[in-house]
């Protein structure tokens, strides 16, 4: 039996080095996600489902960039380290974009 560390994800370092470039690059998408939620929320019930569908379309185009580095990455790899990277990579955005659930059930392997 091992005591202390446990041991640490094979991919980990560097589905949090794409996140951070994902994060840096698609900056504006992500204020515009936050501009998008607050419109939502303050939308009169006249509004409110437009407003909804814009914030939706935001998110959407996060999880299709979040997909493309992904899958870039993803088919670089056998399928067996492919699907290991994919469910890291997954954890990874459940943690980061938590406020939004449609993007990490987007990335759900």
């Amino acid at each position: 039996m091992r005591l202390g560390r446990s041991r640490p994800e094979p991919f980990a370092e560097l589905v949090e080095r794409q996140l951070d470039l994902v994060v840096t690059d698609e900056s504006e998408l992500l204020d515009e996600a936050v501009e998008a939620e607050q419109a939502w929320i303050r939308a009169g019930r006249e509004t409110a489902e437009e407003s909804y569908g814009d914030f939706q379309l935001v998110i959407d185009a996060i999880a299709d960039a979040l997909l493309g580095v992904r899958e870039t990455y993803a088919r670089t790899l056998d399928g067996e380290t492919a699907d290991r990277y994919r469910e890291t990579f997954a954890s990874a955005v459940a943690r980061r974009f938590k406020t939004y659930p449609s993007v990490v059930a987007d990335l759900e392997p």
